[in-house]
């Protein structure tokens, strides 16, 4: 079997596709794939000049792609409502939503404008708003999608439904974890709830494996001798950005994919290689953490939907 890759995309002309986080790494691969393909690509970015930048590029190399550049912070709910509301005046329908940004932090713990734990506020929170804000506008597509990006790291990870915020015991790379262990209940729970409701609209989770991106070397912003030699580790053991995207390409474009699907690489604990589908952990699959989440996330965010 030909091995699945970017130029499977079918084409996407008349589809209205937001991938947040699209100024670099994985986000930007997605947007730059999709425009190529003919979908109308909104960029959601907290950077507009670098997404500017990149956008001018996109359409140098394909020059009738239809792509845009609007701002948007995760962490902070009021700028994801004023995204939000913008986004639905201006198109009637949208037909896919690629939450894809995401925050590594290893330093000290930072929190959101609202207070949240920034990798739980950034990765999950400001998605879940996001999502359920621009719900409606989904659900006025044919066959929209909703691809949620999770990480291998949330099969590690456990949710403290007594601390979410990490405020008694904070360590970056769990609460890294739990973000991504977040996110993965949330696109989850979201197809258990739309299928309930008969909607239209699909959910489905993706992972890039082990893939080289600028988070990494954000991450290690506050120890920059120690984070050059973990990058050059990581060389070893990643892989490019253009086949991290894969799998969540995969999931908002190929025929047939159906919600509460996961894909990610098929190699070696799931690092790199081909996109299959893949395993959630027990957790991120439990109905009962999934509407137990959902509640704290809907009375965090003042954004309740279905």
């Amino acid at each position: 079997m030909t091995e699945w890759n970017a130029s499977h995309i079918p084409d996407q002309h008349g589809r209205v596709a937001v991938v947040t986080g699209a100024n670099s790494g994985l986000g930007l691969v997605t947007a730059t794939e999709l425009a190529r393909r003919g979908a109308h690509v909104v960029m959601a970015v907290r950077d507009t000049v670098a997404a500017e930048r990149e956008a001018g590029a996109i359409r140098r190399s394909a020059p009738r792609a239809r792509i845009e550049v609007r701002k948007l912070d995760l962490a902070s709910l009021a700028s994801v409502r004023e995204f939000a509301k913008h986004l639905a005046d201006g198109f009637p329908a949208i037909d896919l939503l690629v939450n894809n940004a995401g925050v590594v932090i290893l330093g000290p713990a930072r929190t959101t404008a609202d207070g949240f734990e920034l990798q739980l506020g950034t990765n999950m929170l400001g998605h879940f708003a996001l999502t359920g804000l621009l719900l409606g506008s989904l659900g006025r597509a044919e066959a929209a999608r909703v691809v949620s990006l999770s990480s291998i790291t949330h099969k590690n990870a456990h949710l403290d439904f007594d601390d979410l915020m990490s405020r008694r015991d904070f360590r970056a790379s769990r609460a890294y974890g739990r973000s991504k262990l977040a996110t993965t209940v949330f696109g989850l729970e979201l197809d258990r709830r739309l299928r309930a409701a008969g909607s239209p609209v699909v959910s489905v989770v993706a992972h890039p494996g082990m893939s080289r991106s600028n988070l990494t070397p954000r991450a290690w912003e506050h120890r920059p001798r120690l984070g050059r030699i973990f990058s050059r580790m990581g060389l070893l053991a990643t892989q490019p950005a253009e086949r991290g995207a894969l799998p969540q390409l995969f999931a908002a474009t190929a025929p047939g994919v159906r919600g509460g699907q996961f894909f990610g690489p098929s190699g070696l604990f799931e690092m790199r290689g081909r996109v299959v589908e893949v395993r959630p952990s027990a957790e991120a699959a439990d109905p009962a953490v999934g509407r137990r989440l959902w509640t704290a996330a809907e009375a965090l965010t003042g954004v309740a939907y279905l």
